[in-house]
């Protein structure tokens, strides 16, 4: 089995006493995008820096293609590492025109140069920009040639930094699928960091989520959406509703009737999540009382306080009357009862998730 293209190992990086990166572990295989998510402030942008060589770590080893570029023993300079690094400003050099920066990190005769710079123009879609400049792109433009430039070397690994968030919402789509089609052909390991959690939906193998220097999770994006391994990581990739309840006989009491919590001791707090779009309206229901069933347990009835249209969907705030706790729930198309609205939910029992608090 071929060694990981890039490999962090215990990663430990501390600033003035503060712990920024605590113990981080994480390999990336060739052709293979690994997304780094998580909220501002939690080491993504630190880590992406010791793997590139912009930092060192105080503890632990960085490894490309099997081989220990910085550990306690030694530090290899980033440009000597054969990777290859994007931002989210591009950084083109302004004085360059195009093939000039997407060929500033080549080596080898001028022929050759030129038609790997060719090359890759063709592949981001902007032949015959070679003698256009910087100021005079588009930011989509700008995105693609500052993707080229980075891919131009052929490197090992790929080092993302927000790469797409100087786009507004209708480019940064097509560019990112342009983008992951080229890394794909390209065959290079990829580590991208975001905040973005549909962004990491969208271009990732492996999404590693990040809270406070450590990875919490990771793992392909369905499992990582399916499979939170607590409250705030389900919470970090949709709107939830959280039902906090207390354990009596294994069972908690909720606005939907008793739920089952088997192997918690009585008194445990816990918390059941679960996603607007799986909660349920009863239209027909009108008022006239619960009726159990086994896949969606007790309707439990609730006041409209708020709704809002969203385009294909409509989202409808419900004040509960068991307790006063307030439920989102997704209903698609137009809907947009009158405030103060008396209607029936239910609840997927199958699509909730249960935590201790």
């Amino acid at each position: 089995m071929p060694a990981p293209k890039l490999e962090l190992q215990n990663i430990i990086r501390r600033f003035d006493g503060q712990t920024v990166v605590d113990g981080l572990s994480l390999t990336l295989a060739a052709g293979e995008v690994t997304c780094l998510l998580g909220p501002s402030g939690c080491g993504k942008s630190t880590t992406l820096r010791i793997a590139a060589g912009v930092d060192r770590q105080n503890a632990g080893a960085v490894l490309i293609d099997g081989q220990v570029v910085s550990d306690a023993a030694g530090h290899m300079p980033p440009e000597a590492r054969n990777i290859g690094m994007m931002f989210q400003d591009f950084a083109l050099f302004p004085h360059l025109d195009v093939e000039g920066n997407v060929g500033f990190g080549l080596h080898g005769g001028r022929g050759a140069k030129k038609e790997r710079v060719a090359e890759l123009l063709h592949k981001v879609g902007l032949d015959g920009f070679e003698t256009k400049y910087p100021h005079m792109l588009s930011g989509g433009e700008q995105q693609r040639v500052a993707l080229a430039r980075a891919l131009a070397p052929k490197p090992q690994v790929l080092l993302m930094d927000e790469p797409f968030s100087g786009l507004d919402d209708r480019l940064r789509d097509d560019v990112r699928d342009a983008t992951l089609e080229i890394l794909k052909v390209e065959n290079t390991a990829v580590l991208m960091v975001t905040h973005e959690p549909e962004e990491a939906m969208r271009m990732a193998d492996q999404i590693a989520l990040m809270r406070a220097g450590r990875i919490v999770q990771a793992g392909a994006p369905y499992n990582m959406y399916n499979a939170p391994v607590d409250g705030q990581a389900a919470g970090f990739f949709s709107d939830v509703n959280v039902i906090e309840g207390a354990v009596k006989n294994a069972l908690t009491e909720t606005p939907f009737g008793q739920f089952l919590t088997p192997g918690m001791v009585d008194g445990t707090k816990v918390e059941i999540i679960i996603r607007p779009q799986h909660l349920k309206l009863d239209f027909d229901r009108k008022g006239r009382g619960p009726n159990p069933t086994v896949k969606d347990g007790v309707p439990a009835r609730g006041q409209v306080k708020r709704a809002r249209y969203l385009g294909h969907q409509s989202l409808v705030e419900f004040a509960m009357d068991y307790d006063g706790s307030v439920l989102k729930v997704l209903v698609p198309g137009v809907f947009l009862p009158n405030v103060e609205t008396a209607l029936w939910l239910s609840m997927r029992r199958d699509r909730c998730f249960l935590f201790k608090k």
